[in-house]
């Protein structure tokens, strides 16, 4: 008869008191099977029930304690230097999308040295955490294309930096909503500034426009002093500008050219750009008009407009200068007006081959109303022409205001063109007393790739010396 369960707990020694015997058995055991009583062998073996692979547990348990008995690791080692470089980087990051968006601030924009702007302390390296003693550390710029280097010490990125956002030109787009637009004016900006270089032939060009343009403004001076003829003097890169404009535009497929002007500057467009003859323009002054050419009662020579093919390398564009009443900024919703009917008779549904050019006065677009209604109505189907230039010619005084802080309440006088996401590119230099003609180039040629890529508007606008309603002899 087999034993009864309570003889069978009262002679088995697998019991509480007995479980650190049997543990340290069952490691000795695992080392050495034959190391035990042959009775704990084959109850061990059964245990494990045909299982192999298991390990005594006692050195794993002495390797943990020992790991634990360690002193913690010292930190101001290497991992601290990772986490001060990281930081470093991330400052410099910053600092370089600060300047794209803010380096107009500190870009030197006036000529007459009227508005003194102290420099944003958001451009300042303290701002950032850094210091002159990181200036020869190099850093990863994050540079999306080759103007910036992938690389480079931090002072030759300070460097780069100050030449691209706060010399004598300045561009806005950090207020364009779209992100690929807004990225991609920003890398076409820095391209050109960086690695933008004129010809030889492109230099002499530029001179030669730049001479007939100041040669035509003496000569009027002299020979009619004291008449009305709003002289384009300190503005003269105007002219290149619109001859840029042109043969570029003719290059990528524009046909025709539409410009809306006002008074300043209009007499040296219309001789220096279009071909009107200077006989025809001098005997104006004289009041000695050709009879058989006078359509209508007559005007003002700086209300008249005119019109020519002008040549390019991919053929003629016809240029056209809308006449313009002496209300300055009426002409803006005419021109459209008309670019948008020249567009629906070519089936240029696109806006690909006439292109609108606007050419304004600082006070005149920043006070009339007419400007906003023009750009609000821009994207509008019934309205939409594909994207124009605007240029203004800022003097700074506008009519008769002479400190620019009565003038408007903005900072740049085309500042109402930001509610339709308008790229903006502001130059002056207090050099030359007006803006150097190679970069204003470089500008247009960016600002109608814009236009004509994204089907909007963009402007430019540039500071020069002063120049009152009437011209009074020079003392």
């Amino acid at each position: 008869m087999s034993q009864s369960l309570a003889e069978a707990f009262a002679t088995t020694a697998l019991s509480g008191g007995n479980a650190g015997f049997i543990e340290d058995l069952y490691e000795q055991f695992l080392r050495d099977p034959n190391g035990v009583d042959p009775t704990w062998a084959a109850y061990f073996k059964r245990l494990q029930d045909g299982a192999t692979g298991e390990v005594a547990h006692t050195p794993i348990r002495e390797r943990l304690l020992a790991r634990l008995s360690r002193p913690p690791m010292q930190t101001g080692g290497p991992s601290a230097e990772s986490g001060g470089a990281s930081a470093k980087q991330g400052a410099v990051s910053r600092l370089i999308q600060v300047y794209a968006n803010r380096g107009h601030l500190a870009a030197n924009l006036d000529p007459l040295g009227l508005q003194v702007r102290a420099k944003p302390y958001v451009l300042d390296l303290e701002y950032f955490g850094l210091s002159d003693a990181d200036l020869d550390t190099e850093f990863f710029t994050g540079s999306r294309n080759q103007a910036m280097a992938e690389r480079a010490k931090l002072k030759d990125i300070l460097a780069d930096l100050k030449f691209i956002y706060t010399d004598t030109i300045g561009a806005e787009f950090a207020h364009v909503s779209d992100t690929d637009e807004r990225l991609w004016l920003q890398d076409g900006f820095q391209v050109a500034r960086m690695q933008r270089r004129f010809s030889v032939d492109e230099k002499k060009n530029i001179l030669w426009q730049l001479t007939a343009a100041e040669g035509l403004e003496r000569y009027l001076h002299t020979k009619y002093v004291g008449q009305k003829r709003f002289s384009l003097e300190g503005g003269d890169s105007l002219i290149p500008l619109l001859d840029d404009l042109v043969q570029h535009g003719g290059k990528m497929g524009v046909e025709e050219t539409i410009i809306g002007m006002a008074h300043r500057g209009r007499l040296n467009v219309l001789v220096n750009l279009l071909g009107k003859s200077p006989k025809d323009l001098f005997s104006e002054f004289e009041g000695q008009y050709d009879l058989a050419k006078l359509r209508g009662s007559g005007d003002v020579k700086y209300h008249k407009g005119f019109s020519s093919d002008l040549k390019t390398a991919s053929g003629n564009v016809h240029v056209a200068l809308a006449f313009n009443p002496s209300h300055l900024e009426v002409v803006n919703a005419v021109v459209e007006g008309s670019v948008r009917a020249r567009q629906e008779r070519r089936g240029d549904a696109l806006g690909d081959k006439v292109l609108p050019v606007q050419i304004h006065g600082d006070a005149a677009f920043a006070g009339q109303g007419v400007i906003m209604e023009t750009l609000q109505l821009s994207q509008a189907r019934g309205f939409y022409t594909g994207g124009s230039v605007h240029v203004i010619i800022n003097n700074q005084v506008g009519f008769t205001t002479s400190d620019p802080h009565d003038a408007r309440s903005t900072l740049y006088c085309s500042d109402v063109a930001k509610m339709v996401s308008i790229w903006c590119v502001t130059g002056g230099t207090a050099i030359t007393k007006r803006m150097n003609p190679r970069r204003l180039s470089r500008s247009c040629t960016r600002s109608f790739a814009r236009s004509r890529r994204r089907a909007n508007s963009m402007r430019i606008n540039w500071r020069l010396t002063g120049c009152s309603r009437r011209r009074r002899p020079r003392p």
